[in-house]
């Protein structure tokens, strides 16, 4: 199954038992609203997929993982209500992974850049290669990481979360990643990633089947909040992207890219 959305999309494969969630967009697998929004019915669709015992979300390509929201979508905002709207689809790609009966594995063959690292941490197990560096470049251009934070901060802590929210335009490299919990693993090549994510899915898939949902229920306990959370947190996106700052800095950026 393929979602056609203006030169990008969402896919989804059925392995026997193991579900892989896979999006592309040509400008380095960023997310305007239409991909976000299939994310998380993908998601919710295959959380309810008795079959499925374990879900893969990755993304196309051998370059960036995902390079956050899209900047052509965000420059065309214009009320705080569209505003809300656009970041709620990261909230609602985040709630759908949270409440997901399955443990999620994440392929993070490249750099993650804001919304991407909220993915990533989002996932129950990341499992990365070399070059996945992470940077949250939300400050920098008049916003901050209100959506994905909680997520990100569960997965790593306040202080490695504030580090990564403050200085806004330092990559982080995959290592940094590695050692403060983003990534359960890094390995050297997108061979080694791969052998190792089907070697976990292939052995969660023979796991049982109720311990693993309420191993799920115990990791992500104290998040049940994040319904109401996560969207009041992208209000505050939402006007941000208003400002003057915010549509400056999206127009350079845009220039450059």
């Amino acid at each position: 199954m393929i979602h056609e959305i203006q030169e990008g999309y969402v896919k989804v494969e059925r392995q026997k038992e193991i579900t892989v969630i896979e999006f592309f967009h040509p400008q380095s697998n960023s997310l305007p609203a239409a991909i976000l929004n299939d994310l998380s019915q993908e998601m919710h669709s295959a959380g309810l997929e008795r079959d499925t015992k374990v879900i893969i979300l990755r993304s196309a390509g051998a370059g960036a993982f995902c390079a956050g929201a899209s900047f052509t979508e965000l420059l065309a905002i214009e009320t705080a209500e569209e505003g809300k709207k656009f970041f709620s689809g990261f909230a609602n790609v985040i709630n759908a992974m949270r409440r997901c009966p399955q443990l999620i594995i994440a392929r993070i063959q490249g750099k993650c850049v804001g919304g991407g690292v909220g993915l990533a941490a989002a996932a129950d197990y990341a499992i990365a290669s070399e070059g996945a560096d992470v940077k949250l470049s939300e400050l920098s251009i008049g916003l901050g990481p209100f959506v994905v934070g909680p997520a990100i901060e569960r997965k790593i802590g306040l202080s490695a979360f504030s580090y990564l929210a403050i200085d806004a335009g330092m990559w982080r490299p995959a290592d940094w990643a590695r050692r403060h919990g983003l990534y359960a693993e890094l390995h050297p090549s997108a061979e080694d990633m791969d052998e190792s994510i089907q070697r976990l899915a292939n052995e969660l898939v023979h796991a049982n089947p109720e311990a693993l949902a309420e191993l799920k229920k115990t990791l992500w306990k104290g998040t049940e909040n994040w319904d109401t959370i996560l969207h009041q947190q992208a209000a505050i996106s939402g006007k941000l992207v208003l400002s003057s700052f915010t549509k400056t800095a999206l127009e350079k950026l845009k220039k450059k890219g």
